[in-house]
This record gives structure tokens, C-alpha cells and sequence, in this order.
């Protein structure tokens, strides 16, 4: 079976999803079916069959993040010293190479990526381009119409 990587936090917010769908929205949802039934007639009842199609979706998530939550190596980023290399869960600091900005990036599971929070998934581009390297190394990266370069200007592990 393949493992795949996600954080120490990636794993508690899916634990933490997936309390909440067995604890608040399964038993709510059971019991809108069992109100739905108390109606009659099920075949013309849209309240029971909407209710039933939510079910689907709640008992599909539950099975996908405990799936996932199986699968996974969860990696504590607080307990790694790679020596200044960009591994997965290290937090990049970047600089374009074009026009100066600066962005951070931390490497993530591709469950937990959100690029408006800047994590960005470990099998993305921009992180394979990074892994392996260090501060003040220069990488390519192939963006949408044009190649971009950035400098490492640092690598955390937050």
C-alpha cells in the first residue's frame, strides 16, 4: 500500500472533520430521515430523499478521510533538521527572480495544500522544483506561459 505524506496538522484537521461528521452531522442527518419518514408516502417526499442523498455524502467522506487517515505518514515538521535542504513540511521564503516579490511557501500532502494559506502540495511544480535544494540556490519553475526563477532566500521547519 502506498504511504503518503501529510503534516502533523493535516492529520488533526481531518481527525477533527471526521469527529464532527460521526458526532454532529450523522446523527442529525439520521434523524432528519427518521422525521422525513413520519411524512408517509416516501416516494414523493423530496424532504427524505434529500436527506438521503446528504447520508451518501457524509458516509462517502467519512470512509474517504479514514482512508486517507490510514494511508498516511504523518511527518511532525517541528522534529526535522534536514541542514538547510528543502524537504516536505519545510517552509520556503522565495524571491522572484523577474520582479522581486517575495512569497513563502510550506510543502504540504496534497489534501492539506491551500495556496491562499501558502501551502502548496508536495507533487506541484513549484515544490518539486524546491525539494532537495537550499538556501541561495536558484530554481526554474514552468509556470502558465512563462518560465519563473526564484532564489531560496530561506528553509524553515515550523
Amino acid at each position: 500500500m502506498k504511504r503518503s505524506p501529510m503534516t502533523a496538522r493535516g492529520a488533526e484537521q481531518l481527525r477533527a472533520e471526521l469527529k464532527r461528521l460521526k458526532s454532529e452531522d450523522r446523527p442529525r442527518v439520521i434523524k432528519a430521515i427518521a422525521e422525513a419518514r413520519s411524512h408517509g408516502d416516501l416516494s414523493e417526499n423530496a424532504e427524505y430523499h434529500a436527506a438521503r442523498e446528504q447520508q451518501g455524502f457524509i458516509e462517502g467522506r467519512i470512509r474517504e478521510i479514514e482512508a486517507r487517515l490510514s494511508t498516511a505518514e504523518i511527518i511532525d515538521v517541528a522534529t526535522l533538521n534536514a541542514g538547510g535542504r528543502v524537504v516536505f513540511g519545510a517552509t520556503v521564503d522565495l524571491e522572484d527572480q523577474d520582479d522581486g516579490s517575495k512569497v513563502s511557501y510550506q510543502i504540504v500532502g496534497e489534501d492539506e495544500a491551500d495556496i491562499r494559506a501558502g501551502r502548496i502540495s508536495v507533487g506541484s511544480p513549484i515544490a518539486r522544483a524546491l525539494i532537495g535544494k537550499t538556501g541561495g540556490d536558484v530554481v526554474d519553475v514552468a509556470a502558465p506561459g512563462r518560465t519563473r526563477s526564484y532564489e531560496i532566500v530561506a528553509v524553515r521547519y515550523v
